[in-house]
């Protein structure tokens, strides 16, 4: 961990394997064997061998460590997470090749579909396929370009409500008011998006593809998204023909979803090379290929840390306030508010963070027709007036002149009027004017360029999934959970001793089905009497009777009892 960028080190943390209660490994197990059983056939075949190539087992919650180890083979690494983290630092991680894994387990009442990130979300969807290479290499193309997307304050204010959202649907202890409530805060925070970032158009791009993609034939399409991959209840009701099918083109950035609700619709890409090929699309259009007008405009709609990169290699960090255009819409000056950086090839300039330009940062841009740099070091210390071509005009006392290489260089000047006509951009009673040398902005992208250097920004707020207490009755289930996990793997199993557990539980926990699917599967296995067996499995019948929503989840854990995956 120690050798990740500092502001991402945050997001690192214990996955602290004693707090997976026994209800955890067996929901765990339930959902891999149901997993396996569907995904043979109808997951990109990958899949399987990778659940193999990665060291992900049926049996028990895996080490994210030991996850780690395996993915170093293909080039990759895995790292614990909580819950959601920002998607601009889950982008970099992945630019990284690390896959960040969320070690928090989903409840029992979420088994089959989870609204927040889970272990068996990123281990056994992300994990197993990043050791097939040409999706581990789309996904870095992914990350590369998604890190550079441009996110808004809109933005922001959705991810923070969707986090809060699944934190507050996955905790057993919520109350419908406090979902209700929540559930609310994102509908106004969506409500509020004013436009469509390139950090979203990315976002769905990944949910489309990553997420909930679908790759082959368009008739009888394979699963490769993770949130499909993990997902009992969606990788079948995924390829039914309740769901539309779509074919993969970047109009899927169009589409907006819900990511607390199974899809109506998924999009198929022919191959991973077809998945490649729609980044680069996309990519063709964002501001970090495009520059220009065009870009500027993209990060003055943002209101938050971005950077403009100038054809010298200068780099302007901030929140840009305004830009001023000539009659070809060329930016001919830039005025960034708040605090702002100047960079050159992500390293911060000495004596130009954002503490000296604390209070804003703005500069001319365009060719010098009054001076070269060379003219201009022979002038330091004198009154004199610097002209651009498009007619800007800077008059003071020429301090310093900083070069980096023949091209970039900052210029600081005292005593500063900088104006084009009547229209003026600095006063002397500003302090010192430090102006950027460029010709032209060719690139802007998301975030500070040395953001070491630069500290904290809005998306890069880290929060922890909140700890549940455990009441004396959760820990009574725990350890009839635990007596059943050990009957399992004992080998030395009296029968008698399993009668007399599955009579405890009928009267302690009777309603606990998954409890009594893996009594049915031990006394299957063990070949305890067929008469004892037919009593397990009527105890089951009678509560599909009172709990008719539990009827799928235990004819399909049944239908496992003989199987060993």
């Amino acid at each position: 961990m120690k050798d990740l960028p500092i502001h991402l080190q945050k997001y690192i943390v214990d996955q602290n394997y004693k707090r997976y209660t026994p209800v955890d490994q067996a929901v765990w197990r339930y959902v891999l064997r149901q997993l396996k059983r569907f995904l043979s056939t109808h997951a990109h075949e990958s899949y399987l061998t990778g659940l193999s190539a990665t060291g992900i087992e049926t049996e028990q919650i895996p080490s994210i460590e030991q996850i780690s180890k395996r993915l170093e083979h293909f080039g990759w690494r895995a790292l614990p997470v909580s819950g959601f983290i920002p998607p601009a630092a889950f982008m970099e991680l992945q630019s990284l090749s690390v896959l960040p894994i969320a070690c928090d387990m989903r409840s029992m009442d979420h088994l089959l579909y989870t609204p927040a990130p889970d272990i068996v979300h990123e281990a056994a969807g992300h994990a197993p396929i990043l050791a097939y290479r040409p999706y581990a290499d789309y996904l870095k193309k992914y990350a590369l370009v998604a890190k550079k997307a441009i996110v808004s304050k809109d933005d922001l204010a959705v991810y923070e409500a969707i986090r809060e959202l699944s934190d507050i649907k996955e905790n057993p202890q919520s109350t419908p008011e406090q979902i209700a409530r929540s559930g609310e805060k994102l509908k106004k925070a969506t409500k509020s998006i004013s436009h469509t970032s390139e950090a979203s158009q990315l976002s769905r791009m990944n949910w489309w593809t990553a997420e909930y993609g679908l790759i082959g034939d368009i008739n009888s399409p394979k699963i490769f998204g993770a949130g499909l991959l993990s997902s009992v209840g969606e990788s079948k009701w995924c390829l039914s023909d309740k769901v539309k099918k779509i074919p993969l083109t970047i109009d899927c950035i169009k589409q907006t979803y819900d990511i607390t609700e199974p899809q109506p619709q998924l999009f198929v890409a022919k191959d991973f090379d077809h998945l490649s090929q729609v980044l680069e699309d996309l990519a063709k259009t964002m501001a970090f290929q495009t520059g220009g007008s065009s870009a500027l405009n993209k990060l003055k709609l943002s209101s938050v840390v971005n950077t403009v990169e100038l054809d010298s290699g200068l780099q302007i960090s901030g929140v840009l306030k305004d830009f001023s255009i000539d009659s070809k819409n060329e930016p001919y000056y830039l005025q960034f508010d708040g605090p702002s950086q100047i960079c050159y090839k992500d390293h911060e300039l000495d004596g130009h963070s954002n503490q000296y330009h604390s209070q804003g940062y703005g500069t001319p841009l365009g060719e010098i027709v009054s001076h070269n740099i060379n003219e201009l070091k022979k002038l330091i210390g004198q009154m004199i007036e610097v002209e651009y071509a498009s007619g800007v005009i800077i008059s003071g006392l020429l301090k310093k002149v900083s070069s980096v290489t023949d091209k970039a260089a900052v210029i600081t000047f005292g005593n500063a009027i900088c104006q084009k006509s009547q229209k003026v951009f600095f006063l002397p009673e500003w302090g010192d004017f430090d102006v950027c040398t460029g010709l032209k902005v060719v690139s802007c992208y998301a975030g500070p360029a040395d953001r070491a250097s630069f500290g904290e920004t809005d998306d890069f707020v880290a929060a922890v999934v909140p700890s549940h207490t455990k009441t004396k009755a959760q820990e009574k289930l725990y350890s009839h959970y635990q007596k059943v996990r050990s009957f399992r793997q004992s080998q030395r199993a009296q029968e008698t001793d399993f009668q007399e557990l599955f009579l405890q539980l009928s009267r302690e926990c009777p309603n606990e089905w998954l409890l009594f699917v893996e009594l049915s599967e031990i006394s299957y296995q063990n070949e305890y009497n067929q008469n004892f067996r037919k009593m397990i499995v009527f105890h089951l019948e009678k509560i599909k009777e009172e709990h008719p929503e539990l009827t799928q989840l235990i004819n399909d854990g049944l239908e496992l009892v003989n199987k060993s995956l």
